[in-house]
């Protein structure tokens, strides 16, 4: 049963014509007919009276006007109640700094349009401080590399991004191949946050799976002090393309090679807490943010990134 076909009784009851509710309700009349002999025929019983004086209801036809007038009355209202009731509060999200330099502002445009009261309150930081944030109720939304099933969290896989290796251009300087091994990575001076953060903690278990010997980088847990020593040519780095994104002379001042090992990829998740403390607001900035990402894929603009397959 449809709420239009509720409208088609009660329109013909009220205009005591099939002809006359088909003008009204600008149906073709066989459609409206086919429509309430659906209707009768879901109800196994008839609902009007046929004459040549027009059509009345039948006793089943007047207690199922009643009732029908009544849903369709409060569908009305439902309707009005979503359309005048919108959303506020502060929703809290964080992002790493390379996840932020792509889908921080498209974030904040989205939200600012879908939902005008609902204040965002953006935190950038190492996917390591912005899991404990979400452990202790500081966010309520995360987008996270390293995620432990152990933790009471809502998790839906978003984004995979490829991994390059990155160094500075410059004289004195080899030139990167286009693609590299995990296993040649050990003659290059690398510099890479610690093993509290997510990008290292994906390192790590791909060099364990594949039997290399551990890295020993110099170790910085800042990514604009890591990329700037990167750039002064203290050592090379291994980031998604996003780590450049926040560099207008990106091209002109580094070189990058794409690491080639085909499981090696940055998982990006979609964590909170559980939907239980989600307030409404969060869960539509949720929804926002998934949308913004997949967007940013679709595009092209999220370079290296592709939608993630992995479950739930």
């Amino acid at each position: 049963m449809e709420l239009r076909q509720l409208r088609y009784f009660v329109c013909v009851v009220e205009q005591g014509s099939m002809s006359r509710a088909a003008v009204e309700l600008d149906i073709v009349q066989p459609a409206l007919s086919q429509q309430i002999a659906k209707l009768e025929g879901e109800l196994s019983t008839r609902l009007l009276q046929r004459s040549s004086k027009g059509v009345t209801p039948t006793e089943a036809g007047l207690a199922f006007l009643q009732q029908a007038q009544l849903a369709l009355r409060h569908a009305d209202e439902a309707v009005r109640a979503a359309q005048q009731s919108r959303l506020s509060g502060v929703v809290s999200v964080g992002l790493a700094p390379t996840t932020a330099s792509i889908l921080g502002l498209p974030l904040m445009v989205a939200v600012r349009e879908r939902y005008p009261d609902v204040r965002l309150h953006m935190v950038e930081s190492l996917s390591g401080h912005l899991s404990s944030m979400l452990n202790g109720r500081q966010l309520d939304l995360a987008v996270l590399f390293d995620t432990d099933p152990g933790r009471r969290w809502s998790v839906t896989p978003l984004i995979e991004e490829k991994l390059y290796l990155i160094q500075a251009r410059g004289p004195g300087r080899a030139s990167l191949p286009a693609r590299i091994r995990l296993a040649d990575l050990k003659d290059f001076p690398l510099i890479l946050p610690s093993g509290s953060h997510g990008l290292r903690s994906t390192l790590d278990a791909a060099l364990s799976t594949s039997r290399l010997r551990r890295l020993l980088p110099v170790e910085i847990d800042s990514l604009a002090m890591l990329m700037e020593a990167v750039r002064a040519g203290l050592g090379c780095t291994i980031q998604p393309r996003a780590a450049l994104a926040r560099f207008a002379d990106a091209d002109e001042a580094f070189e990058v090679a794409e690491i080639t090992d085909g499981r090696l990829r940055r998982l990006n998740s979609l964590c909170s807490v559980s939907d239980e403390e989600l307030s409404p607001a969060a869960r539509a900035v949720r929804v926002a943010l998934a949308d913004c990402a997949r967007e940013l894929v679709r595009t092209g603009r999220w370079v290296g990134a592709r939608a993630s397959h992995h479950a739930n």
